[in-house]
């Protein structure tokens, strides 16, 4: 990639020229040295009548703690919306449908999710919120702004972390953090100012003159939240932040975001690691092709199930089991709420799982079926997965990719 060197105002940062936008007249080198300088025009603020209240009287798909997860009721939020989707939907060519339909909102202060598996919808949604995407029907606010009618003003006041992390490698941790302060239109000072707070905040002061290049996994992934947090946002789009990363670093962001989110910035993050979703969401949306199936805090969705979770597995050598016999025989047995079957596993759902364990066991051993192990549990948000969709989440190892700085820069920047 072709870089133009700041040498005489910035030192060693460089820009990639594909990122730099251009002046209505053509002359980029002015607005680079305009940039640099801090003498560039502040932009013009959104017109008055391109921008919502936040707070309005609006109908969104909501639920109640003491309902069924999965039934909509109409609800007025008392506070103010920093997401308000409804009917979003979005076909791509093919007639393919990512998105069906969706209604869900996100409250200020609020950390809120999105689970499910590869393909769900997740990151579509999100991206028709970063104005990455532009949806088929329905209506999507930011801010209380519409994301037809004023994106640009939205990507200045977001922060948004793509899946897929894109660094310049050969540039520091800190000129990193720097750059994006300046595409931001903050001073030199004010941009150093702000890189030195993040570096200590994310644990990389030390590493701050090292290029990015030579950073772990975890690490730049910690650069990567930095730079989208240069600008304060008042609203986060977190996009598998964990994706590819170990245990320990792993983490280690869930620290930073309960810390950024105690502050007061709003999260809005997609997942497909239930144990992500349980410990960090307030309230967590369970999607499933380009469906909202279940929507409320987590503990409440996990509630739903209403039983404990008997788990049975066969012994292999006696061959294939009749699933209709087996479902036949086990709910004889009192309390059965739900059986589901699921590759080579039965999950029973019953009122005092351990208590039941005895009764399954002898039913199934006097016809002569062989146990090969059994296992009570309480809910999980796994449970409510596959209550809800009629299967599990399939957590794929995927490899963390590396995209054309311009496509970050274009987010973060408003531009």
């Amino acid at each position: 990639m072709r870089f133009q060197t700041m040498a005489q105002n910035y030192g060693e940062i460089k820009i990639p020229t594909k990122v730099i936008p251009k002046r209505p007249n053509g002359d980029e080198n002015s607005l680079l040295l305009d940039m640099i300088n801090g003498s560039r025009e502040k932009e013009q603020a959104p017109k008055s009548e391109d921008i919502q209240p936040i707070q309005s009287p609006v109908e969104t798909a909501s639920f109640q703690a003491d309902s069924e997860p999965n039934n909509p009721t109409t609800q007025l939020p008392d506070d103010q919306l920093m997401v308000d989707v409804q009917n979003l939907t979005k076909i791509y060519p093919g007639d393919v449908k990512a998105v069906n339909n969706i209604n869900f909102f996100v409250k200020q202060g609020e950390f809120f999710g999105f689970l499910g598996p590869n393909g769900a919808g997740k990151t579509t949604t999100m991206k028709i919120l970063g104005t990455l995407v532009r949806k088929t029907a329905g209506t999507a606010k930011v801010l209380g702004v519409d994301v037809d009618s004023n994106p640009d003003f939205i990507r200045r006041q977001i922060g948004f972390a793509l899946q897929e992390i894109s660094l310049d490698h050969l540039s520091t941790g800190k000129e990193t953090l720097v750059l994006q302060g300046v595409l931001h239109h903050m001073s030199k000072k004010e941009a150093e100012i702000r890189a030195d707070e993040l570096l200590e905040l994310f644990k990389l002061k030390e590493a701050a003159k090292r290029t990015v290049g030579t950073y772990s996994g975890g690490m730049r992934r910690r650069i990567d939240l930095a730079s989208v947090l240069v600008h304060k946002p008042k609203l986060l789009f977190l996009d598998e932040p964990t994706e590819g990363l170990d245990p320990q670093s792993r983490q280690s962001i869930w620290q930073y975001l309960k810390q950024l989110n105690d502050e007061g910035v709003t999260i809005f993050l997609t997942t497909h690691y239930m144990e992500e979703a349980d410990l960090l969401c307030e309230r967590l949306a369970i999607i499933d092709q380009g469906v909202i199936v279940a929507l409320d805090t987590p503990e409440t969705l996990k509630k739903s199930i209403g039983a404990d979770i008997v788990n049975l597995t066969f012994d292999p050598t006696q061959g294939p089991v009749n699933n209709e016999t087996i479902k036949t025989l086990i709910s004889q047995i009192e309390d059965i709420s739900e059986i589901k079957f699921l590759d080579d596993t039965i999950s029973v759902f019953t009122q005092n799982g351990a208590n039941k364990v005895p009764a399954i066991l002898n039913l199934l051993s006097g016809e002569g079926i062989k146990i090969e192990s059994i296992s009570v549990s309480q809910p999980s948000l796994n449970d409510v997965f596959l209550k809800y969709t009629g299967h599990q989440i399939r957590e794929e190892e995927t490899k963390t990719s590396v995209v054309n700085p311009m496509t970050r820069m274009w987010v973060r920047g408003g531009r």
